[in-house]
């Protein structure tokens, strides 16, 4: 590999505190050599070609931590390989792969299995997580120590709450002992049954069985009073409204955690829905104006650490059906940086605020080496137009599955270019 050299770029690092103007100098190995303003046309040699990016911005690697992937067992959904041109796509060089598969991600020889197919198939960094408990039901702990000492950066049941207070607990002491990440999805099952919806207006109008912000809330209580006793690494996968703002905000001074938001439930609300679009039927839902605005609000507040894809495909025959039998989720991850940037363009949210969000947050949180521009790390970076507008079209996208929940919308910012470990995978 040939030395490379970025110049004339607004560079946008979080971790090391960089916004400024300068260039990026990418060695042999694939790592950084040099970056910042003292790296210009001045101070590189003379004889040396170099790509003048006319104050494109260049941002970390993109960290979305909430991704699901079809292998093993849902392969006509997504593939590692569609995921990482999908990814490579928006910016998002790793990403951490939710363990919801068949069979599900609970022991060793699956990782193993899915280890080598990440590394075999995919272009980006695979960080795969595993399932709490057994098979996903919500009884039995899964081994965390072996599956940690395999690579598993984090443990989740995906879509689905640990509603046993007791199992609960256990698992919050074991991840203690273990140093694990537990990845909570915040959902009462006895509030949300049969729920579709946000339980409100909308709701009653379309006739669908809705679902309580209570639901969430109450999760979201009982998890923190248990992490005063058991201080465990805890993350909270998806926050989408203001009374789980509220309880984060009493909170966050006397216990340890952190907390993700969907870019859809920044994005959108439930008015979206309109009439039964089940591209927009999500877990957790979109839920009102006042609830966006409010998520906003807790980013700009340090109440909200990561922002998520929450990518999940599904084929058209899974979405193209009546509301209560459509499947949950959105195809997210090439869109949502641009996406995020809405935030910026619109002025709710600072860019250097956005980007610590989708890079060296989440790369903290996992304790990895990821999500940041430092010298001597492996070159994991997007160059992004900032100001570009386009549309997002179905039949344009990356992924294998096409169930965008933003179908012609209009959008400013977009990734021209994506590196990994220093080579350009993606290129408009």
């Amino acid at each position: 590999m040939k030395k490379k050299y970025f110049l004339n770029a607004n560079i946008v690092d979080p971790r090391n505190s960089l916004e400024e103007l300068g260039g990026l100098i990418v060695d042999e190995n694939g790592k950084i050599e040099a970056i910042g303003k003292k790296v210009n046309k001045n101070n590189i040699p003379s004889r040396e070609k170099f790509i003048d990016l006319k104050e494109k911005y260049i941002f970390p690697g993109i960290v979305d931590m909430r991704v699901f992937v079809g292998e093993p067992g849902f392969e006509y959904k997504e593939n590692f390989r569609t995921l990482s041109n999908a990814a490579l796509a928006g910016g998002v060089t790793s990403v951490v792969t939710m363990p919801n598969t068949s069979p599900v991600i609970d022991n060793v020889s699956i990782v193993d299995f899915l280890k080598r197919r990440g590394r075999d198939k995919s272009k980006i960094n695979i960080l795969p997580t595993a399932t709490l408990t057994k098979n996903l039901e919500g009884t039995n702990m899964t081994e965390f120590g072996l599956l940690k000492g395999k690579g598993i950066v984090g443990f989740t049941d995906g879509i689905k709450t640990i509603q046993n207070t007791r199992l609960m607990s256990r698992i919050m002491k074991s991840a203690y002992d273990l140093d694990c990440l537990v990845m909570q999805h915040a959902e009462d099952f006895e509030l949300s049954i049969n729920g579709l919806v946000n339980d409100g207006i909308i709701a009653t109008k379309l006739g669908l069985t809705g679902i309580p912000d209570l639901a969430e809330k109450i999760i979201i209580e009982r998890d923190l009073s248990l992490l005063e006793d058991y201080n465990c690494r805890y993350h909270i996968s998806q926050i989408s409204s203001s009374k789980s703002i509220e309880v984060i905000k009493q909170k966050k001074d006397n216990v340890n955690f952190t907390t993700a938001v969907s870019i859809n439930n920044l994005s959108l609300n439930e008015n979206d829905i309109g009439d039964f679009k089940t591209f927009l039927k999500l877990s957790p839902p979109l839920r009102t104006e006042e609830d966006r605005l409010s998520l906003i609000n807790g980013i700009n507040k340090d109440l909200i650490d990561v922002i998520v894809s929450d990518h999940k495909p599904e084929d058209e025959e899974s979405k193209r059906i009546t509301f209560s039998q459509a499947a949950t989720g959105a195809s997210g991850v090439e869109t949502l940086l641009s996406l995020a940037l809405e935030m910026y363009h619109n002025d709710s949210v600072k860019l250097s605020k956005i980007i610590e969000l989708v890079t060296s947050n989440p790369a903290k949180i996992l304790k990895i080496n990821k999500g940041n521009l430092s010298i001597g790390n492996e070159a994991d970076f997007c160059i992004v137009d900032l100001y570009k507008p386009w549309v997002v079209k179905k039949e344009k996208m990356h992924s294998k599955s096409k169930n965008t929940c933003i179908e012609d919308k209009k959008l400013q910012g977009l990734v021209t270019n994506t590196f990994v470990k220093g080579e350009e995978l993606f290129k408009i």
